[in-house]
């Protein structure tokens, strides 16, 4: 016999502007979950003793506050709901139910039943916002929600699959690997292809300026490996990230190696290929809208302009001219006439900007710097090529960070203010 069927959730729109979240544990899960209640404009508290480099990015960025400790019930000091992403069972019960003696709410990613609210599967379209919850089974909630996806817009598209050199070793498991350009920031700037591969993933490696709300809306038994590389902080060596790749993919999984921006632009896309060429996993190329053309788009600044510039270069800044490993010819750059683009480069600012002065570059040349561009959190600053990095540093900019030097700054908008 069996039992009587349980009623049904009631579904609810949170708003959580300005309201207090807490969020339980500092892993996979939680990476994944953050940047959905960040976007929301909620108050994330985060406690957890250790952090992925995504999330400890979040800290250091200020857009949530971190207690490098476990949990205590003094947390759920007001707080308007709880997510718990740890795997501890006992742990998480203990914080469900001290949320519970304070009638909040409560997710668990450990165990849906002994929750008092769950994450629906989520997909996205322009100001509207598609929940679904399946009775408790997560694979039909992404089953519908992807259908519904599919009739808000989404295009199927064939397969253009890199062929594994001649010679390489054959793989017989049925595993691939996509290398998928996630765009500059903004989740809606995802290729139709790429987001259709990320929802056929078993597997997927994250850099950490990939779009947070794409992570939010894999499949909860999708795989989240964080290869987050921080500037000048933690990394994971690109040879980890290759055997991940090719492991994974030998092992049967389809993977999606998710990369902020476009696969090969400074991306190190082309070595990832090649280690699974040579292992013999077929790879699909996805790529991506780069940020060294599309930030500079969205904060009103072409890289090109009719009369204005016939040419743009762009380059790596992450090391300073100086550098014997540098293989940027600064001194040519300064003779260009057109745009110049750099990423990777506020570090090296003050050094890049004084070298091109002393080759010949005009110290007033005009130059513009967009942090986290396409983002919510993006900034603008307007300046010259001779008082730029003083200026990056008197407003506080920080990495992801384009820098674009050139007439084109102020093509479309001569009138904007210095900072935006």
């Amino acid at each position: 016999m069996t039992g009587p069927t349980p009623p049904s959730p009631y579904p609810l729109g949170l708003r959580l502007a300005g309201r207090r979240v807490l969020v339980v544990g500092g892993g996979a899960v939680a990476t994944r979950r953050v940047p959905a209640l960040l976007d929301a404009g909620a108050d994330v508290l985060l406690v957890s003793p250790e952090l992925t480099p995504a999330l400890r990015a979040h800290v250091d960025a200020g857009r949530l506050h971190w207690e490098p400790r476990r949990f205590a019930p003094g947390d759920l000091d007001g707080a308007w709901l709880v997510q718990v992403a740890v795997d501890d069972r006992a742990a998480a019960a203990a914080v469900s139910a001290a949320a519970a003696e304070r009638r909040i709410f409560c997710v668990r990613a450990d165990d849906r039943s002994a929750a008092s609210a769950w994450t629906p599967a989520v997909t996205r379209h322009g100001p509207v916002t598609v929940a679904v919850l399946g009775g408790g089974d997560p694979r039909r909630a992404m089953t519908v929600r992807d259908a519904v996806r599919d009739l808000l817009g989404a295009r199927k598209g064939p397969f253009l699959t890199h062929s594994v050199e001649e010679g390489a070793p054959l793989n017989t498991t049925g595993g691939r690997v996509a290398l998928v350009g996630a765009g500059p920031g903004d989740p809606e700037l995802i290729t139709v292809k790429g987001w259709r591969l990320l929802t056929e993933a078993e597997v997927v490696v994250a850099d950490r300026l990939v779009p947070g709300l794409l992570l939010d809306e894999l499949r909860p038994d999708v795989e989240l490996v964080d290869a987050s590389k921080i500037p000048y902080g933690p990394s994971r060596a690109q040879e980890e990230i290759n055997r991940i790749l090719v492991d994974r993919a030998r092992a049967g999984k389809v993977v999606v190696r998710l990369k902020g921006g476009d696969p090969y632009v400074f991306g190190r896309g082309g070595e990832e290929l090649l280690a699974c060429a040579e292992a013999g996993v077929p790879v699909t190329v996805v790529p991506g809208v780069t940020s060294a053309i599309a930030v500079p788009e969205v904060a009103g600044v072409p890289v090109t302009h009719r009369g204005v510039a016939h040419e743009f270069t762009v380059v790596s800044g992450h090391l300073a001219p100086d550098a014997p490993a540098s293989l940027v010819r600064w001194e040519a750059l300064a003779g260009l006439r057109g745009t110049l683009v750099i990423l990777m480069g506020l570090k090296n600012l003050a050094a890049i900007a004084a070298t091109l002065i002393a080759h010949g570059r005009p110290a007033d040349t005009p130059a513009a710097v967009i942090q986290e561009g396409t983002t919510a959190a993006q900034r603008t600053l307007r300046s010259t090529l001779g008082t730029v990095a003083a200026d990056v540093e008197t407003a506080a900019l920080r990495p992801p960070a384009i820098v674009v030097l050139g007439d084109v700054v102020h093509a479309l908008t001569p009138d904007a203010p210095p900072v935006a």
